[in-house]
């Protein structure tokens, strides 16, 4: 019974779109970033550099694998075996398409990049932008595509640090790391244009152009508020009752979510109505509709 519930929770639909962001993710790294010796960020960054100081026969795709896949069992009670399973499959993929590319397929690689040549900029913008696509469809449908994530998840708060920070100090490790090896700083200090477009690019992916935000808005005039804005953006407000704690006196806080282009005129519409109100805007990092209620 429990294999069956297991069983369930996978989508079929979520696979085939994490069998797109391997591909996707490969088509960057191999195809821009590693054919010019530039770092991607994380485990394959990581694996681009092992795989140029060890024996060919040790590639980008060995590496891949052999770091990756114990990381993400590492992180396996922590995250839950359906996050580990969609992350260990789209790994396999991200590995099995860069072998397909390097290995297989009549595309040299080798020296320059078949697309943007031996160009570093472009090579380090357009690999961290496709790899971003990658790594952000990963994200957006379960999966994950790089195992130091699930490692920050696990160390982050032991640490007193955010996530983001931890994975920021790896990279900036491994960058470092990367020039002393190396002897140059050029490749490292490129390689910090594919992470910053990668990171926005994930962004981008995971919370859309049209991202939302929530407002929450202390007033004495809920009423008008509420009918200014449900006639405006066409969406429903939550009423709360509250109490000024310094006032001693009974407030009305609004709750609405709107999205990123509404924001400026959300402002407007609540100044016109109430000069005092106080208003707290935030990022809705992930939005759920349940079924309207009457």
């Amino acid at each position: 019974m429990k294999k069956l519930k297991l069983l369930e929770k996978f989508s079929p639909f979520n696979f085939l779109m994490l069998l797109i962001a391997g591909v996707i993710n490969a088509i960057g790294v191999t195809l821009f970033i590693a054919p010019v010796q530039l770092y991607d960020s994380g485990i394959s960054g990581t694996s681009i550099l092992l795989g140029q100081l060890t024996p060919e026969w040790l590639s980008l795709s060995f590496f891949l694998i052999v770091l990756n896949i114990p990381l993400l069992l590492f992180g396996l009670k922590r995250q839950g075996v359906v996050f580990s399973v969609y992350a260990i499959f789209t790994v396999c993929i991200y590995s099995l398409s860069a072998w397909m590319i390097t290995d297989v397929l009549p595309i040299d690689v080798s020296i320059a990049s078949p697309l943007a040549g031996t160009d570093l900029f472009l090579c380090a913008l357009f690999g961290g932008l496709i790899s971003g696509i990658g790594s952000g469809l990963a994200i957006r449908y379960g999966g994950a595509m790089d195992g130091i994530e699930v490692v920050a998840v696990v160390f982050a708060k032991k640490l007193g640090i955010s996530v983001g920070t931890f994975v920021l100090i790896y990279n900036v490790l491994l960058y470092i790391i990367c020039g002393i090896v190396r002897g140059s700083w050029i490749l490292p200090l490129y390689s910090i244009v594919t992470y910053a477009a990668g990171s926005k690019t994930v962004d981008f992916i995971v919370d859309g152009l049209d991202s939302a935000k929530a407002a929450m808005i202390i007033t004495t005039r809920p009423n008008q508020i509420c009918q200014a804005v449900s006639e405006e953006f066409g969406t429903g407000l939550t009423i709360l009752d509250a109490h000024g704690y310094y006032s001693n006196t009974s407030k009305t806080v609004l709750y609405v979510v709107v999205n990123r282009f509404q924001i400026v005129r959300l402002k407007t519409i609540v100044k016109g109505m109430d000069p005092c109100a106080y208003m707290a805007i935030s990022p809705v990092a992930d939005l759920l509709h349940g079924s309207k209620e009457e």
